[in-house]
């Protein structure tokens, strides 16, 4: 068989269409200080997997806040998280995705919950929207879920990396137009997005870029449907129907960018686009040495925790105002 598709340590794709996928080591995701790796601090959290739709394979894990056994006396913010991998590899059972998002509860004071979707190129897009909808509406549906009962369902603070911040923004628009009834949206926390085009943006020509560049590409081609370009609304957010009135009711953003990611100037354009919809606050923050998924890669590292207090910043502002549950709000700058 012959290898059509690969991304070194992370997926090939064979001439039978066989797809190989392969569970980075857990010291893939550390970083070095003073030349020896950062010591994994004791957890102060609980996790558990829950199954979301058994036939489709739609699954997440469940982060809880817990310390020393304490148990939050009251309904805590909902954080739903969608993980990166251009849409064809990646897991919230991985090291990195693990261990960020457990710190992140823990700082944020929240339940976050990750949603694992089906994988492309076997399900191209729109399955992973689809996937990410449904578990929003899983969240809905009467069951004995003791932390999902423990979560506010009108503070929701969508949020994602790379394709999960691709995900963030096609679930907003689709929470617009088909409400889940009894989940109210109160912002948004986009990271590092995987947004693009047929065009290159400046840090797409750079020689040193070119390796990035194509495994983004061959990302794309597999995960949009047959047929797409990069120019498809799925990838080029701007060539989507946003009408203003959808614009003006975006929920608050903060867009997540690092300085050393070839998909920085997407990003940037994405608010800007945003802002010309009529969407009113969108905040752009850049962490200028780090790189893509620098918090995955890294989630111990101090940028990492400057992350996690960032989000937990913009969860618990104090000037948000309250949202009732299925009715976009959003706050003045």
């Amino acid at each position: 068989m012959e290898v059509v598709a690969e991304i070194p340590g992370f997926l090939k794709v064979f001439s039978d269409g066989t797809i190989k996928r392969f569970t980075p080591k857990e010291e893939t995701f550390q970083r070095e200080a003073d030349g020896a790796p950062l010591a994994s601090p004791p957890p102060a959290f609980k996790f558990r997997d829950v199954v979301i739709d058994a036939a489709k394979h739609i699954s997440a894990r469940i982060f809880y806040p817990s310390k020393d056994g304490e148990t939050p006396t009251s309904q805590l913010p909902l954080l739903v998280y969608f993980h990166g991998g251009g849409f064809c590899v990646g897991t919230t059972t991985w090291h990195g995705f693990h261990a960020f998002l457990g710190g992140l509860c823990v700082q944020c004071r929240c339940v976050v919950i990750s949603v694992d979707y089906r994988l492309a190129p076997e399900h191209r897009l729109p399955v992973a929207y689809d996937d990410c909808y449904a578990a929003l509406e899983w969240l809905t549906e009467p069951r004995d879920e003791p932390w999902v009962r423990a979560a506010d369902l009108s503070r929701v603070f969508l949020a994602g990396e790379s394709a999960g911040g691709n995900i963030v923004h096609h679930m907003t628009l689709r929470l617009m137009r088909n409400p889940v009834r009894g989940l109210g949206l109160s912002g948004l926390l986009i990271i590092h997005p995987f947004f693009g085009g047929e065009a290159r943006m400046a840090e797409e020509t750079a020689e040193a870029a070119q390796a990035w560049v194509q495994a983004t590409d061959m990302f794309w081609r597999l995960s949009l449907p047959e047929g797409a370009d990069r120019d498809h609304p799925f990838c080029r957010v701007e060539n989507g129907l946003v009408s203003d009135d959808e614009g003006r009711r975006f929920p608050r953003v903060t867009v997540f960018l690092a300085g050393k990611d070839v998909l920085k100037s997407w990003g940037n354009l994405y608010a800007t686009f945003l802002r010309s919809k009529g969407a009113k606050e969108v905040t752009v923050l850049v962490a200028e040495e780090e790189i893509h998924a620098h918090h995955i890669f890294f989630p111990l590292a101090e940028a990492t925790r400057l992350l996690q207090s960032q989000m937990a910043d913009f969860v618990h502002r104090q000037d948000a105002p309250p949202v009732p549950a299925g009715i976009y709000v959003h706050s003045k700058c």
